[in-house]
């Protein structure tokens, strides 16, 4: 794929993404709306569907005041940076096999490259820095501990998180998720050997996005709003958008690792059936927001330690069995 085809993939991947996050929005609202017998934003545009361009435009105009005693460049840099690894993690998750098109072939992802897996976890262990260094520099004793609460949870459910994809790896021999896929196509969904390391995944992928019930960092009714207590305007704005990206990013992830990424009846409409088992995925993720109360963060770190990281464990060392013993 040439250079120039790239960078348009690039830029319409970018802007699909963009979409996604703010229809995201627009679907959490109003799904859980229903689930509380109440209606969901109804008056921009016909059924709400402009809604997301309302706030868009409300964020825009909304003044972003700056703290007396925040310490500058990291205050103003943080959200920008929380919301371009998010969005750069999303570059090497395969949505289909591939086109040929005018003679100019274009990927079935944006970067196709060997170490996907670990590239997505690397980034979103340094897109975390975002949200700790934005609470920190916001001088305010509940953004600080936001932050130390991100650090925490980071630290806890990062290695449950990444213990959980071993099994996959050890499957599919590879860390490329297009062959992680291709190895699904050609036997069978990673979910059914790997059912338990499924279970682990999708547990710390809610840690891991700062999700219910494990929304500690920005708890409101303890700490007004987190690490982005002093945050207002597009710079709230930017740290929700890399939250809701992260969520996407996981979900896309779990598609790929245990539920044949693009496989579906037709090849050709490999994107399509991708859409679709991302939209259940994250509809599962607000589903859960409405269904689940917040845990205490003693809980919290309990859960994460004691249990889902021997379960983890346990998972791979007992696939790593059967692989070597197969």
């Amino acid at each position: 794929m040439t250079w120039w085809v790239a960078l348009i993939e690039a830029a319409v991947i970018i802007n699909v993404l963009l979409l996604a996050f703010a229809y995201t929005t627009l679907l959490e609202r109003k799904l859980i709306g229903r689930m509380q017998q109440r209606y969901g934003p109804n008056r921009a545009g016909p059924v709400g569907l402009l809604q997301p361009i309302a706030d868009l435009l409300k964020l825009v105009r909304k003044e972003a005041f700056f703290p007396r005693k925040a310490e500058a460049l990291p205050y103003i840099a943080a959200p920008a940076f929380a919301a371009f690894t998010a969005l750069l993690a999303f570059s090497v998750i395969p949505f289909g096999e591939g086109w040929e098109i005018h003679g100019y072939r274009i990927d079935g992802a944006v970067a196709t490259i060997p170490i996907g897996l670990i590239v997505i976890f690397a980034l979103g262990s340094i897109g975390v820095y975002g949200f700790i260094v934005g609470g920190w520099a916001s001088e305010s004793k509940y953004s600080l501990l936001g932050s130390m609460r991100t650090c925490a949870q980071l630290v806890s459910y990062e290695v449950s998180l990444s213990l959980s994809v071993i099994g996959v790896i050890m499957i599919a021999r590879s860390l490329d998720l297009s062959t992680i896929v291709g190895k699904q196509i050609d036997t069978t969904w990673f979910v059914v050997p790997q059912l338990v390391g499924f279970a682990v995944f999708f547990v710390s992928a809610f840690a891991e996005t700062a999700r219910v019930p494990f929304d500690l960092p920005e708890a409101d009714s303890e700490l007004v709003a987190g690490y982005h207590t002093e945050y207002s305007g597009m710079r709230w704005g930017l740290f929700q958008m890399a939250e809701y990206l992260n969520m996407i990013t996981l979900c896309a992830l779990a598609v790929t690792l245990f539920f044949g990424g693009f496989e579906g009846p037709w090849p050709p409409l490999g994107p399509l059936w991708f859409l679709l088992k991302l939209l259940v995925a994250i509809t599962i993720f607000i589903w859960i927001r409405a269904s689940v109360p917040r845990l205490r963060y003693d809980q919290l770190m309990r859960f994460g330690w004691k249990v889902l990281l021997p379960v983890a464990t346990i998972n791979a060392v007992v696939t790593a069995a059967v692989v070597v013993a197969v």
